[in-house]
């Protein structure tokens, strides 16, 4: 199996165009002079990615106060995530369609899961610079520490 190249801390973001449940056209570049929290899941309608989505809603506020945008990233389609999010209560957060091409963005970031057509849980912050601040992969089956993000962003 060949090693990927995952994303690394201090180099300069990708520009990205992908959809948010809401079918707007959402750009890295929309959030200049911004934090964002890229937040990627597997796949919707699955309990831990709930959980995950959820806790992005949950701290948006704390977040808001810290000059960041969380994203939640998966393979899903644009109705499919508007479902969820509906379904989870999601309203505040952008929840974004890598579908197609199907994970460009998670293979771009070196974060896609060949072998089950999904990204990895990660989490990607990229600094008002535009450049990567913090990446990290969590086990699929492990819900990423929200407390653990707030206490990067806030260094």
């Amino acid at each position: 199996m060949e090693e990927k190249s995952v994303i690394k801390r201090g180099v300069k973001a990708p520009e990205f165009s992908l959809k948010d449940q809401n079918e707007n056209e959402i750009h890295l570049s929309d959030f200049k002079g911004k934090k964002v929290l890229l937040s990627f899941h597997p796949l919707a309608w699955t309990p831990i990615c709930a959980k995950q989505m959820k806790s992005l809603e949950e701290n948006k506020k704390r977040l808001d106060g810290l000059n960041t945008i969380a994203l939640g990233v998966s393979v899903d389609s644009v109705p499919t995530k508007k479902a969820w999010a509906k379904d989870l209560g999601v309203d505040q957060t952008k929840l974004l369609s890598d579908f197609w091409d199907h994970g460009g963005f998670a293979k771009e970031l070196g974060i896609f899961r060949d072998e089950n057509g999904f990204s990895e849980r990660a989490n990607i912050i990229i600094n008002e610079n535009g450049e990567v601040d913090f990446v990290k992969i969590y086990p699929i089956k492990e819900v990423p520490d929200i407390e653990e993000i707030i206490n990067k962003l806030k260094e």
